[in-house]
């Protein structure tokens, strides 16, 4: 498995690795204009099994996240105009939006047709 881009998701505003929380990994595809993130938690070290995936299509904003390689639904995302986020019982509502924001940098980065190597963000305290 190759990945274009990776995000690396800390508590708040710090970047110690006892506060990294995901990290997020675009996989390449051949088409353009699906997504497909894997998300591994920060206690899977060895990262050869991802946590949750992320599939769908950036260009009718649209997503589902699972977990893991099954097909357990913990959230879908869709609508072009205004997102529409339902987030499943007992999920973490900053871990949805986290990837949120994650997808909607991939859009920009596809609009604008920048590649983006790594990125760090901070979420929550």
């Amino acid at each position: 498995m190759s990945f274009r881009n990776q995000w690396v998701v800390y508590r708040g505003e710090s970047t110690n690795s006892s506060d990294l929380l995901f990290t997020a990994k675009e996989c390449s595809l051949i088409q353009v204009w699906k997504t497909q993130l894997k998300v591994f938690l920060a206690s899977n070290t060895s990262e050869n099994v991802y946590d949750f995936k992320v599939k769908g299509r950036s260009f009718e904003r649209s997503w589902t996240i699972c977990v893991g390689e099954s097909n357990t639904i913990i959230a879908q995302m869709n609508g072009r105009d205004k997102l529409e986020v339902t987030v499943y019982p007992n999920v973490d509502y900053a871990f949805v939006i986290a990837l949120v924001v994650i997808l909607d940098e991939i859009n920009r980065d596809r609009e604008n047709g920048n590649k983006l190597v790594t990125n760090i963000i901070g979420v929550g305290n």
